[in-house]
Protein backbone atom coordinates (compact mmCIF):
# COMPACT_ATOMS: atom_id res chain seq x y z
CA UNK A 1 0.00 0.00 0.00
CA UNK A 2 1.15 3.25 -1.12
CA UNK A 3 1.17 6.52 1.20
CA UNK A 4 2.42 10.03 1.14
CA UNK A 5 5.21 10.22 3.66
CA UNK A 6 5.83 14.12 3.15
CA UNK A 7 4.73 17.09 1.29
CA UNK A 8 7.78 19.15 1.07
CA UNK A 9 7.71 23.32 0.44
CA UNK A 10 8.22 24.88 -2.63
CA UNK A 11 12.53 25.57 -2.80
CA UNK A 12 13.48 22.02 -1.85
CA UNK A 13 16.70 20.91 -3.54
CA UNK A 14 17.63 17.49 -1.68
CA UNK A 15 16.67 15.30 0.81
CA UNK A 16 17.98 12.23 3.09
CA UNK A 17 16.14 9.33 4.64
CA UNK A 18 17.00 7.95 8.14
CA UNK A 19 16.24 4.69 8.41
CA UNK A 20 17.05 4.16 12.51
CA UNK A 21 14.57 7.47 12.89
CA UNK A 22 11.93 7.40 10.11
CA UNK A 23 13.01 10.57 9.61
CA UNK A 24 13.69 12.67 6.33
CA UNK A 25 15.96 15.83 6.42
CA UNK A 26 15.52 18.28 3.16
CA UNK A 27 17.49 20.85 2.02
CA UNK A 28 16.33 23.85 0.44
CA UNK A 29 17.93 26.12 -2.56
CA UNK A 30 17.94 29.35 0.30
CA UNK A 31 19.92 27.36 2.74
CA UNK A 32 17.81 26.37 5.27
CA UNK A 33 17.31 22.56 5.83
CA UNK A 34 13.78 20.84 7.40
CA UNK A 35 13.29 17.64 9.37
CA UNK A 36 9.89 15.48 9.14
CA UNK A 37 9.46 13.21 12.10
CA UNK A 38 7.11 9.86 12.51
CA UNK A 39 7.12 9.05 8.59
CA UNK A 40 6.52 5.27 10.03
CA UNK A 41 3.09 6.60 11.46
CA UNK A 42 0.60 6.72 9.32
CA UNK A 43 -1.16 9.04 11.18
CA UNK A 44 1.70 11.62 11.61
CA UNK A 45 1.14 14.90 9.50
CA UNK A 46 3.26 15.03 6.54
CA UNK A 47 2.64 18.59 5.66
CA UNK A 48 4.43 20.25 8.52
CA UNK A 49 8.34 19.50 9.45
CA UNK A 50 9.20 19.35 13.33
CA UNK A 51 12.54 21.62 12.51
CA UNK A 52 13.09 24.01 9.94
CA UNK A 53 16.21 26.17 10.16
CA UNK A 54 18.80 28.75 8.26
CA UNK A 55 21.96 26.15 7.68
CA UNK A 56 23.38 27.91 5.33
CA UNK A 57 23.50 31.74 2.85
CA UNK A 58 23.33 29.84 0.20
CA UNK A 59 21.43 26.73 -1.87
CA UNK A 60 22.40 22.96 0.10
CA UNK A 61 23.55 20.87 -2.43
CA UNK A 62 23.13 17.65 -0.22
CA UNK A 63 22.28 16.36 3.11
CA UNK A 64 23.59 13.34 4.79
CA UNK A 65 22.62 11.33 8.03
CA UNK A 66 25.43 10.67 10.57
CA UNK A 67 25.15 7.30 11.96
CA UNK A 68 22.44 6.69 14.53
CA UNK A 69 26.01 6.43 17.22
CA UNK A 70 26.11 9.99 17.30
CA UNK A 71 22.68 10.79 17.89
CA UNK A 72 20.17 12.80 15.37
CA UNK A 73 22.96 14.76 13.62
CA UNK A 74 23.12 15.53 9.67
CA UNK A 75 25.84 16.56 7.14
CA UNK A 76 25.06 19.47 5.02
CA UNK A 77 26.96 20.35 1.83
CA UNK A 78 26.51 24.31 0.92
CA UNK A 79 27.39 25.56 -2.90
CA UNK A 80 29.46 28.21 -1.38
CA UNK A 81 32.08 25.13 -1.00
CA UNK A 82 31.60 24.61 2.88
CA UNK A 83 29.52 21.76 4.51
CA UNK A 84 28.45 21.90 8.75
CA UNK A 85 27.40 19.58 10.83
CA UNK A 86 24.28 19.88 12.76
CA UNK A 87 23.09 17.88 15.59
CA UNK A 88 19.39 17.80 17.65
CA UNK A 89 19.67 18.53 21.06
CA UNK A 90 17.01 19.39 23.85
CA UNK A 91 17.25 22.75 26.26
CA UNK A 92 15.04 21.90 29.65
CA UNK A 93 11.13 22.00 28.34
CA UNK A 94 11.89 23.57 24.73
CA UNK A 95 11.17 21.72 21.23
CA UNK A 96 14.48 20.12 20.25
CA UNK A 97 16.14 22.27 18.29
CA UNK A 98 19.40 21.70 15.84
CA UNK A 99 22.76 23.39 16.60
CA UNK A 100 25.59 23.75 14.81
CA UNK A 101 28.69 21.18 15.66
CA UNK A 102 31.19 21.82 13.00
CA UNK A 103 32.07 24.15 9.78
CA UNK A 104 34.45 23.10 7.79
CA UNK A 105 34.81 26.00 5.40
CA UNK A 106 36.10 26.26 1.72
CA UNK A 107 40.01 26.23 1.24
CA UNK A 108 39.84 26.55 -2.46
CA UNK A 109 37.67 23.82 -3.25
CA UNK A 110 34.43 22.68 -2.77
CA UNK A 111 32.84 19.74 -1.64
CA UNK A 112 30.89 17.43 -3.45
CA UNK A 113 29.94 14.96 -1.57
CA UNK A 114 30.59 13.57 2.00
CA UNK A 115 29.72 9.46 3.76
CA UNK A 116 30.13 8.93 7.00
CA UNK A 117 31.22 4.77 8.25
CA UNK A 118 31.41 3.72 11.80
CA UNK A 119 34.21 1.50 13.00
CA UNK A 120 35.27 -0.36 16.36
CA UNK A 121 37.40 2.56 17.27
CA UNK A 122 36.06 5.51 15.51
CA UNK A 123 33.63 7.26 13.09
CA UNK A 124 35.17 8.05 9.88
CA UNK A 125 33.61 10.90 7.32
CA UNK A 126 35.29 11.06 3.80
CA UNK A 127 34.83 14.21 1.46
CA UNK A 128 35.45 14.59 -2.05
CA UNK A 129 36.37 17.93 -3.51
CA UNK A 130 35.89 20.04 -6.91
CA UNK A 131 39.84 19.80 -7.17
CA UNK A 132 39.46 15.84 -7.01
CA UNK A 133 41.11 15.44 -4.05
CA UNK A 134 39.55 13.15 -1.14
CA UNK A 135 39.90 13.90 2.28
CA UNK A 136 39.20 11.59 5.21
CA UNK A 137 38.14 12.44 8.81
CA UNK A 138 38.25 11.01 12.11
CA UNK A 139 36.19 11.44 15.44
CA UNK A 140 37.22 8.95 18.05
CA UNK A 141 34.30 10.02 20.73
CA UNK A 142 31.00 9.63 18.26
CA UNK A 143 29.48 12.48 20.69
CA UNK A 144 32.52 14.84 20.11
CA UNK A 145 30.67 16.32 16.75
CA UNK A 146 32.91 19.03 16.90
CA UNK A 147 36.56 17.12 17.12
CA UNK A 148 36.90 16.22 13.35
CA UNK A 149 40.96 14.91 13.23
CA UNK A 150 41.94 15.11 9.38
CA UNK A 151 43.32 11.89 8.80
CA UNK A 152 44.35 11.61 4.86
CA UNK A 153 44.23 13.58 1.51
CA UNK A 154 44.76 12.24 -1.41
CA UNK A 155 43.52 12.20 -5.02
CA UNK A 156 41.36 9.88 -7.12
CA UNK A 157 43.78 8.88 -8.84
CA UNK A 158 46.04 5.45 -9.18
CA UNK A 159 49.41 6.74 -9.02
CA UNK A 160 50.70 7.69 -5.71
CA UNK A 161 51.25 11.48 -6.77
CA UNK A 162 49.17 13.06 -9.64
CA UNK A 163 50.78 13.83 -12.72
CA UNK A 164 47.89 15.17 -14.11
CA UNK A 165 47.68 18.50 -12.90
CA UNK A 166 44.30 20.05 -10.96
CA UNK A 167 41.25 18.62 -11.78
CA UNK A 168 38.09 20.73 -12.53
CA UNK A 169 35.05 18.53 -10.89
CA UNK A 170 31.59 18.57 -11.16
CA UNK A 171 30.28 16.08 -8.98
CA UNK A 172 31.33 13.00 -7.07
CA UNK A 173 29.77 10.28 -5.30
CA UNK A 174 31.08 8.02 -2.31
CA UNK A 175 30.29 4.61 -0.96
CA UNK A 176 31.86 2.62 1.52
CA UNK A 177 32.26 -1.07 2.05
CA UNK A 178 28.97 -2.01 4.01
CA UNK A 179 31.00 -4.62 6.20
CA UNK A 180 31.84 -4.28 9.58
CA UNK A 181 33.55 -7.76 9.86
CA UNK A 182 36.90 -7.64 12.21
CA UNK A 183 38.58 -9.45 9.25
CA UNK A 184 36.90 -6.67 7.08
CA UNK A 185 39.57 -3.82 5.63
CA UNK A 186 38.45 -0.55 5.85
CA UNK A 187 37.50 0.65 2.22
CA UNK A 188 35.35 2.64 -0.17
CA UNK A 189 34.39 3.47 -3.73
CA UNK A 190 34.81 6.57 -5.14
CA UNK A 191 33.86 8.44 -8.63
CA UNK A 192 34.35 11.67 -9.75
CA UNK A 193 32.96 13.66 -13.17
CA UNK A 194 35.77 15.69 -14.01
CA UNK A 195 37.71 17.30 -16.79
CA UNK A 196 40.36 14.42 -16.29
CA UNK A 197 39.66 10.83 -17.64
CA UNK A 198 41.89 9.64 -14.55
CA UNK A 199 40.27 11.08 -12.01
CA UNK A 200 37.05 9.78 -13.10
CA UNK A 201 36.72 6.23 -13.07
CA UNK A 202 35.48 4.70 -9.97
CA UNK A 203 38.28 3.48 -7.50
CA UNK A 204 38.15 1.05 -4.36
CA UNK A 205 40.34 2.58 -1.44
CA UNK A 206 41.84 0.76 1.34
CA UNK A 207 43.48 1.44 4.75
CA UNK A 208 46.57 -0.01 4.89
CA UNK A 209 47.05 -1.00 8.56
CA UNK A 210 50.56 -1.70 8.15
CA UNK A 211 51.72 1.88 7.06
CA UNK A 212 48.43 3.44 8.69
CA UNK A 213 47.66 4.99 4.57
CA UNK A 214 45.03 4.94 2.29
CA UNK A 215 46.06 2.66 -1.39
CA UNK A 216 43.76 2.25 -4.57
CA UNK A 217 43.10 -1.35 -5.12
CA UNK A 218 41.13 -1.77 -7.92
CA UNK A 219 39.64 0.42 -10.77
CA UNK A 220 36.09 -0.52 -11.52
CA UNK A 221 36.94 0.47 -15.66
CA UNK A 222 37.46 -1.35 -18.87
CA UNK A 223 39.96 -0.41 -21.11
CA UNK A 224 37.21 1.02 -23.35
CA UNK A 225 35.13 3.20 -20.92
CA UNK A 226 37.72 6.02 -21.71
CA UNK A 227 37.32 7.78 -18.47
CA UNK A 228 33.44 7.96 -18.13
CA UNK A 229 32.66 10.54 -15.81
CA UNK A 230 30.77 8.73 -13.27
CA UNK A 231 27.37 10.34 -11.95
CA UNK A 232 26.79 7.72 -8.48
CA UNK A 233 28.06 4.80 -7.30
CA UNK A 234 26.60 2.21 -4.99
CA UNK A 235 28.16 -0.48 -2.78
CA UNK A 236 25.61 -3.55 -1.91
CA UNK A 237 25.78 -4.97 1.96
CA UNK A 238 26.87 -8.64 1.59
CA UNK A 239 24.88 -11.47 3.50
CA UNK A 240 26.82 -14.01 2.77
CA UNK A 241 28.12 -13.89 -1.18
CA UNK A 242 31.86 -14.72 -1.75
CA UNK A 243 31.90 -11.25 -3.85
CA UNK A 244 30.86 -7.68 -3.13
CA UNK A 245 28.69 -6.02 -5.85
CA UNK A 246 29.22 -2.56 -6.77
CA UNK A 247 26.78 -0.37 -8.94
CA UNK A 248 28.66 2.49 -11.31
CA UNK A 249 26.36 4.69 -12.97
CA UNK A 250 28.15 6.62 -15.97
CA UNK A 251 26.28 8.39 -19.58
CA UNK A 252 26.63 4.25 -20.95
CA UNK A 253 24.25 3.08 -18.44
CA UNK A 254 24.78 1.56 -14.79
CA UNK A 255 26.97 -1.02 -14.49
CA UNK A 256 27.12 -3.64 -12.03
CA UNK A 257 30.64 -5.16 -10.93
CA UNK A 258 31.59 -8.28 -8.71
CA UNK A 259 34.45 -7.62 -6.61
CA UNK A 260 36.40 -10.81 -5.07
CA UNK A 261 38.57 -9.13 -1.76
CA UNK A 262 40.99 -11.99 -1.85
CA UNK A 263 44.22 -10.68 -2.84
CA UNK A 264 45.90 -11.56 -6.16
CA UNK A 265 49.17 -11.77 -6.44
CA UNK A 266 50.19 -7.99 -6.82
CA UNK A 267 48.15 -6.91 -3.84
CA UNK A 268 44.88 -5.97 -6.20
CA UNK A 269 41.51 -7.00 -6.21
CA UNK A 270 39.88 -9.40 -8.55
CA UNK A 271 36.54 -7.76 -10.45
CA UNK A 272 34.41 -8.29 -13.09
CA UNK A 273 31.83 -6.52 -14.92
CA UNK A 274 29.06 -8.31 -14.95
CA UNK A 275 25.88 -6.24 -16.93
CA UNK A 276 25.38 -2.92 -17.93
CA UNK A 277 21.64 -1.74 -17.05
CA UNK A 278 20.20 0.47 -20.03
CA UNK A 279 16.40 2.43 -19.15
CA UNK A 280 17.01 5.10 -17.92
CA UNK A 281 16.66 8.41 -20.54
CA UNK A 282 19.52 10.74 -19.69
CA UNK A 283 21.85 11.06 -16.41
CA UNK A 284 21.63 8.82 -13.15
CA UNK A 285 21.10 11.02 -10.29
CA UNK A 286 21.30 8.60 -7.05
CA UNK A 287 21.70 4.68 -7.05
CA UNK A 288 20.78 2.87 -4.15
CA UNK A 289 20.89 -0.63 -2.79
CA UNK A 290 17.85 -2.41 -0.18
CA UNK A 291 18.92 -3.46 3.13
CA UNK A 292 19.61 -7.36 1.85
CA UNK A 293 21.82 -6.40 -1.35
CA UNK A 294 19.45 -7.31 -4.14
CA UNK A 295 17.25 -5.28 -5.41
CA UNK A 296 19.03 -1.57 -6.62
CA UNK A 297 16.90 1.36 -6.92
CA UNK A 298 18.40 3.79 -9.20
CA UNK A 299 16.62 8.16 -10.12
CA UNK A 300 17.53 9.95 -12.98
CA UNK A 301 17.05 12.88 -14.35
CA UNK A 302 14.36 11.38 -16.65
CA UNK A 303 12.10 11.75 -13.72
CA UNK A 304 11.70 7.93 -13.02
CA UNK A 305 12.76 5.44 -10.17
CA UNK A 306 13.69 1.89 -11.46
CA UNK A 307 14.34 -1.14 -9.20
CA UNK A 308 16.39 -4.09 -10.92
CA UNK A 309 17.42 -7.26 -9.56
CA UNK A 310 18.77 -10.23 -10.90
CA UNK A 311 17.12 -13.55 -11.82
CA UNK A 312 18.95 -16.75 -10.15
CA UNK A 313 21.23 -17.72 -13.21
CA UNK A 314 22.68 -14.12 -12.34
CA UNK A 315 21.14 -12.34 -15.18
CA UNK A 316 20.09 -8.77 -14.29
CA UNK A 317 16.71 -6.36 -15.62
CA UNK A 318 14.41 -4.21 -14.62
CA UNK A 319 11.64 -5.40 -12.44
CA UNK A 320 9.77 -2.27 -11.89
CA UNK A 321 9.51 1.22 -12.95
CA UNK A 322 7.57 4.77 -11.21
CA UNK A 323 7.79 8.10 -12.91
CA UNK A 324 7.54 11.32 -10.93
CA UNK A 325 3.29 11.59 -11.05
CA UNK A 326 3.60 8.06 -9.42
CA UNK A 327 2.30 6.11 -12.69
CA UNK A 328 3.69 2.24 -12.52
CA UNK A 329 5.11 -0.15 -14.62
Amino acid sequence: MEREVATLETGAICCAWNYCGQRLAVGFVDGSISIHDSLDCPAASSSSPSSKWKAHGSRVLNVVWAPPECGDAIACICDDGTFSLWEETEEDTQQPTWKLCKLFESSGSCALDLQFSVFYSSLKMVAAYSDGCVKVYELLDPLELNKWQLQAEFQNVLDSVSRFGKAQCTSASIAWNPQRGESQQTSFVLGFSSDLPQFNSSKIWEFEEAHQRWIPVTELALPGDDGDKVDAVAWAPNIGRPFEIIAVATCKGIAIWHVVLDRESDGRLSTEKVALLAGHDGEVWQLEWDMGGMTLASTGSDGTVRLWQSNINGVWHEQAALDCNGAQS
